[in-house]
């Protein structure tokens, strides 16, 4: 379901793959059963193709891994967070538009 350059998210290796990242990280929260979220999925795909190599874009199923939703007090899905340096720097709740993400990737890159 997910684009070549969306990448998934999980518990076990969140820290090592978000957190520990040199480039910006976005994660979008989401579940299968969300309407709002699946909405948002040729979004993130395209973004994570227009950013291949500047910023990790993927997703974290919430249903899969409640580990890092409950730590970030995820309530709400999609919830888009943007981490960088190993904290999060941008939040969103909802169904964004592709150009309200680029707003929030393009203030987070060099």
């Amino acid at each position: 379901m997910a684009g070549e350059n969306t990448l998934t998210f999980t518990d076990a290796k969140f820290d090592s793959d978000v957190l520990k990242s040199e480039v910006p990280v976005l994660v979008d929260f989401w579940a299968e059963w969300c309407g709002p979220c699946r909405q948002m999925t040729p979004t993130v795909d395209a973004l994570a193709q227009e950013y291949n190599g500047k910023v990790k874009i993927g997703k974290m199923n919430v249903d899969e891994n409640m580990d890092t939703p409950g730590r970030y007090n995820i309530r709400g899905i999609p919830t888009l967070l943007l981490f960088k340096g190993g904290r999060v720097v941008e939040q969103r709740v909802g169904a964004l538009g592709k150009t309200d993400v680029q707003k929030m990737l393009e203030a987070h890159i060099k």
